[in-house]
Formats: structure tokens, sequence, C-alpha cells
């Protein structure tokens, strides 16, 4: 497995709507998602696209670390996880502001809205369909992958930029508060 170099905000690559993996279980394919995992880990982040480490493909990796989830019953940790060829279904219209950071646009941080509860689909390398329906973190973290593929960042999702700038100054702010 190898560490992966993570494209940059600007990069073409993250601007584009990425295509679909026509065979989850290639070798190409379940060595691109092993060393995504590693960089994912390495970063460390809870997420990562295809089109984050220059491949224009429809997948992302990401977790739900345990102490990130909320009451709700659907809200829940998950280990290291891959979806491939995803789908995403906002449940409601219930939306919430969240603070995301992203790897291909390091030190800032943004309040960004986002569905409160959302339905994926899709599948691992085995080929295995993964369906859930999910809340919080969870939630936000696959509509925050799943934008990456689509050739959104999350700042386009902003709706009031007062909430946007470098995380050790949000972190200075807060800490004064």
């Amino acid at each position: 497995m190898a560490i992966l170099k993570i494209a940059r905000m600007g990069h073409p690559v993250l601007m584009q709507k990425c295509r679909p993996v026509a065979d989850p279980g290639a070798p190409d394919i379940r060595r691109l998602v092993a060393d995504m995992m590693q960089t994912m880990e390495d970063a460390p982040g809870v997420g990562l696209a295809a089109p984050q480490v220059y491949q224009p493909l429809r997948l992302f990796v990401f977790r739900v670390p345990p102490g990130r989830e909320t009451q709700d019953p659907d809200d829940i940790p998950l280990p290291n996880s891959v979806l491939i060829n995803p789908e995403v279904e906002l449940l409601g219209d219930e939306r919430a502001l969240g603070w995301e950071g992203c790897l291909s646009i390091p030190d800032l941080r943004a309040a960004v809205p986002r569905a409160t509860r959302i339905r994926y689909r899709g599948s691992d390398c085995d080929g295995n369909v993964i369906e859930r329906q999910v809340t919080g973190f969870h939630a936000r973290i696959v509509q925050h992958e799943y934008d990456h593929l689509d050739g959104i960042l999350y700042p386009m999702r902003m709706t009031d930029f007062r909430h946007f700038g470098f995380t050790s100054e949000l972190d200075r702010a807060g800490a004064d508060r």
C-alpha cells in the first residue's frame, strides 16, 4: 500500500464530474481503495474521494470514528468503508450547519448546511450492495465525499461566509469565548 498525493483546490480533476467504475473488483480498483484508505488514515481524515487522488472515478472511502455520532440510532460509528458508484438521497427538508474541512483545501474550515438525514447506496470491491439510512456526522461525511464526485467542493455549498476561515484562527476565536 502507498500514501497517495492529494489534489489541491484549483486542480481540474476536483472540478469535474467523475465517471462510473466499470468493475469494482478489478485489481487496480482494489489497489486504489487500499491506498486511499491508508492515505485517509495517514492524513488523518474521515473521508477521501477518488478525484482527490487524481482519479476521476465515482468512489470514495470514509469512516465514522466512535464519539462523533449523536444520540440518533441512525448515526452510527463505522470502520473504514468504501462506496463505489454511490447514490445519495436526501430525506426530508431539515438542514443543519456543521463545520467541515477538506484534505484538498488544507488549513481552512467552514460551516456548511447539509441534510440531517440521508439514504445512500453503492457497492464495495466484492460487489456487495451497501445501503444505509443515516443521520448526523455520518450523513455529513457521505454528502461531502459524494459532492467531490460531481466536482463540488464544500465552499460551493456555503450560505454564510462569516463562518469560513483558517482553522488556527477559528480555534483561537473559539478559545477566546
